[in-house]
């Protein structure tokens, strides 16, 4: 088990919307079931696809799709000032909102592969490691 993944929110939003890519997130997803990567999301990443979901179905469905994801076997990194000033960090540095600073910060910390398919993390490539899912 020697490479760590983050997910950032569009990676779960290729899987639910079952976008091009989406084999890939549910055999990293499979992968980590059988305990054989971690893949790490962002406290972030819940505020981002609640927010998401609620705008496009409603609360109730928001609620559920956050309820979906606590069951699959992820691990939760949760703020702290150490990630913190890493975000902000990056975000000094580049154009990203917050939320995707926190995102980068976070597999920078974890020392993880993160997975999205949003082009202003490419900046950050080749010092981060990224699994570029396709673009629609």
């Amino acid at each position: 088990m020697d490479k760590h993944y983050v997910f950032d929110t569009s990676a779960f939003l290729t899987l639910t919307r079952n976008e091009q890519g989406s084999d890939a997130v549910a055999r990293l997803l499979s992968l980590a079931r059988q305990k054989k990567t971690v893949i790490y999301v962002s406290f972030v990443t819940f505020t981002e696809i609640y927010y998401t979901v609620c705008q496009a179905q409603g609360e109730d469905e928001a609620r559920e799709a956050v309820s979906l994801i606590n069951t699959l076997s992820i691990e939760k990194v949760h703020s702290s000032d150490v990630l913190a000033l890493s975000a902000g960090r990056i975000k000094a540095h580049h154009r990203l909102s917050v939320a995707d600073a926190f995102v980068a910060a976070t597999a920078f910390l974890k020392k993880s592969i993160l997975v999205h398919k949003d082009p202003e993390f490419e900046p950050l490539s080749p010092d981060l490691p990224m699994i570029i899912l396709p673009y629609k």
